[in-house]
This record gives structure tokens, C-alpha cells and sequence, in this order.
């Protein structure tokens, strides 16, 4: 009897630390990981060097810009004493603007600008890659494959410093492919 009662009662607690378990998987949060974790696989030559071009671009420099004297200046016209700190301009260059800190893993760093995960989205359940060989696998582990309505959240007519935007031009600008495969 005593068998059957500790037997039942393990069973119990697995039920409830199982139950959790599920509770907790789907209430998770696709965490923001940074930039750096994506130059891991994404910096070779051979597969395309987005880290690199995206390293080199204006997006990652879009926090940076925010401390020069012409961000100051326009700061000072929108009424924002410091651009860095200031919700108007950090929402369009920092990644993961007005995301919970829970989403915000300890490697993240929003000094890096615009980086990956402002267009392809959080990647900390995406990152492995045996799901990035498989396109559905990481979308559905929250990869976005950005189109113009990604970019015009931030290139329009709100920004201070908006000029036209034609979202083929910019994105070929920007564009980033792994390169295809000799056969």
C-alpha cells in the first residue's frame, strides 16, 4: 500500500513539473540575442558575410548617430535633450524597442544599433542551425523574413529626418542573400 501511495505520488508531482513545463514553453518569449550571436554563422565569405555588411552599414551605426551634433540638434528642435535616452528616437534606432527585459537576453546590447533581430526578429529559438536549414522550422521559431511593411515602421513620414522612401532601392541596398552554390 505504502508502494502504491509513493508510486502515486511521484506520478503527481511528474504530472504537475510536466505541466509547468508546458505552461511555461508556451508563454515563452522569443528572446532578443544580438548581433554578435548571429556573426557566428553569418560572417563568412563563402556564406554571403551579412555580418559583415550589416557591420559596415548606416543601421548599425543608428544608435551611434543619435549622440552626433545634427541628432543633438534635431533632439533639441523635437523637444528630446538627449536622443539616446529619448523614446522618439530610440524607437526607430535601437533593436527590440519597448520589449520586455525578460525579452532581452544578457548578450543583448541595444547600443548595437539596428542590428539582425530589428528585421528578422529575436532569434534566441531560431539561432541553432539545424532549425536555420529549414526555413518553416525557424519561422515558426520566430524568424521573420522581413518585407516593406518591416521597414516602414520606422522609414516614414514620422521621422524628422525622412526623405522618400522606395523600399526595392533600399532593400537591394541592403540586401544580404547567402550566395548560391556552384554546381
Amino acid at each position: 500500500m505504502k508502494k502504491a501511495i509513493v508510486v502515486v505520488m511521484a506520478l503527481s508531482l511528474y504530472v504537475l513539473m510536466f505541466s509547468a513545463m508546458v505552461a511555461a514553453e508556451e508563454g515563452a518569449v522569443h528572446q532578443y540575442i544580438g548581433s554578435a550571436k548571429c556573426k557566428t554563422c553569418h560572417n563568412a565569405e563563402a556564406k554571403g558575410a551579412q555580418y559583415v555588411k550589416w557591420s559596415e552599414s548606416k543601421h548599425a551605426k543608428a544608435f551611434e548617430v543619435l549622440a552626433s551634433e545634427k541628432a543633438l540638434e534635431l533632439g533639441k528642435a523635437q523637444g528630446v535633450e538627449n536622443p539616446q535616452t529619448s523614446d522618439k528616437c530610440l524607437k526607430c534606432h535601437v533593436t527590440a524597442f519597448g520589449a520586455a527585459a525578460e525579452a532581452k537576453a544578457e548578450s543583448f546590447d541595444q547600443s548595437e544599433g539596428i542590428g539582425c533581430e530589428t528585421c528578422h526578429g529575436p532569434g534566441s529559438d531560431y539561432k541553432k542551425m539545424t532549425v536555420m536549414k529549414d526555413l518553416e522550422a525557424a519561422k515558426a521559431a520566430g524568424l521573420i523574413v522581413p518585407d516593406e511593411k518591416t521597414c516602414v515602421k520606422c522609414h516614414n513620414d514620422q521621422s524628422p529626418t525622412f526623405k522618400e522612401f522606395n523600399f526595392e532601392t533600399a532593400y537591394k541596398a541592403i540586401a544580404h542573400p547567402k550566395p548560391a552554390k556552384a554546381e
